[in-house]
């Protein structure tokens, strides 16, 4: 077989040639030789981590900046065109920089005496001890060598635990799934742990949900200038930078809108910022205690956000409750929003902004609104998930004749 260009980055973060070849850790610009070796091309780079490319956390650090950039817009592009939907000219793709995710899980498990903690490694239930990152903000890398010594003092060769680390206003909030204080001794170091490293919250759920062992203050995110009680486990825009620019892009395209309703709400990422003079947001979340922290920061202070609990999947907003909005916005799950997608369709609702982390669902409900007389105005990529095949977009719908 001759030898053949690697021409894009296949969804799953391989090259792939033109005539359908697949070579793995490969950019755009390299040639697969006739012998199956790979010569490097101009967007292929030393990749900075030592513990690339065994660790799950990144799949593609051997590409350049611009070609990194390059996928995470081509995957958003390619979803919309595989539904026939033209994207015409996107906004320019935004990349988190390194080092500024702000939300992690890393495992811990004991070898030996030993504790190693860090990301999965790709397809594995294997753990690789995390020495370095380049993906979590500095933080969160801050905390990673007195956890693992903490671990170790369990001296449990059971031992296999979950640790969320979560950037939050006071600091980093830690919760341990897994992790048993069964002494007075553990408890006490667990608190001299929380108090020694200035942490916001530190939880341990043992099966029964989250309870909370250190708390000095009130763990909050600030969200739209307001600052929201984050629950343990409650989601988060994974980088601060990228929830700016989805924020921005959609403040844009919503401007001049009376009343939104904001549905997947969570705890008010895109209410808060929407909501000021002029405009009024409903913010729909099924999550209760999302729900609650988003419906106790608009009360405490005084913004114009109406919290309202209810599960989308099972109990949409109907045609005829959205016909009272001049804007929907919407932020679902993975798996999209068929049924709600589905109301919206058959609403007079004039301007929807859709935000989605999967543009394999998000394009599928896109075509139900295209179909329903609306028309794709607008599209942002956005790559939170730095190095990694996660892909995350902005989008919006305009009816026609709004």
């Amino acid at each position: 077989m001759s030898a053949a260009p690697i021409v894009r980055v296949a969804a799953k973060g391989e090259g792939a040639t033109a005539d359908g070849r697949y070579v793995a850790l490969s950019a755009p610009g390299d040639m697969l030789e006739a012998d199956g070796t790979l010569t490097w091309g101009p967007n292929h780079v030393e990749p900075p981590c030592r513990h690339f490319p065994a660790c799950g956390g990144c799949q593609l650090q051997h590409l350049s900046e611009a070609a990194l950039t390059d996928f995470v817009g081509s995957r958003v592009i390619g979803a919309a065109k595989g539904q026939e939907l033209d994207p015409g000219t996107p906004e320019p793709t935004h990349l988190s920089p390194p080092r500024t995710r702000r939300r992690a899980t890393l495992h811990a498990q004991a070898i030996g005496r030993r504790v190693v903690l860090g990301f999965r490694e790709g397809g594995s239930h294997k753990t690789i001890d995390m020495r370095e990152c380049h993906v979590i903000a500095p933080e969160l890398m801050a905390l990673v060598a007195p956890l693992r010594t903490l671990l170790e003092s369990w001296q449990d060769r059971k031992l296999a635990v979950d640790v969320e680390l979560t950037l939050a206003d006071q600091g980093v909030a830690v919760g341990f799934s897994g992790l048993v204080a069964d002494n007075l001794a553990r408890t006490e170091a667990l608190l001299d742990f929380a108090r020694d490293h200035r942490l916001a919250r530190l939880t341990i759920d043992t099966g029964y949900g989250p309870e909370t062992t250190w708390e000095p203050d009130p763990a909050t995110i600030t969200l739209g200038g307001t600052a929201v009680g984050i629950p343990p486990g409650a989601f988060l825009q994974a980088t601060a930078d990228g929830e700016a620019a989805l924020v921005a892009v959609a403040q844009g395209w919503l401007a001049g809108a009376s009343t939104v309703a904001d549905l997947f709400a969570g705890l008010g990422t895109f209410a808060f910022a929407l909501a000021g003079p002029g405009t009024k947001v409903l913010a729909v979340e099924a999550a209760r205690d999302a729900h609650l922290a988003c419906q106790a920061a608009a009360r405490s202070q005084g913004r114009p956000v109406h919290a309202l609990h209810r599960d989308l999947f099972r109990n949409p907003l109907r045609a005829e409750e959205l016909n009272r909005f001049a804007a929907v916005l919407l932020d679902p799950p993975r798996a999209g929003a068929r049924e709600q997608v589905g109301q919206i369709a058959e609403s007079t609702v004039a301007r929807v902004v859709y935000i989605s982390c999967n543009p394999a669902s998000w394009a599928r409900d896109a075509a139900t609104l295209v179909a329903a007389g609306y028309r794709l105005e607008g599209l942002k990529a956005v790559g939170q998930f730095r190095w990694s095949t996660h892909v995350e977009l902005a989008s919006l719908f305009v009816r026609a004749g709004a």
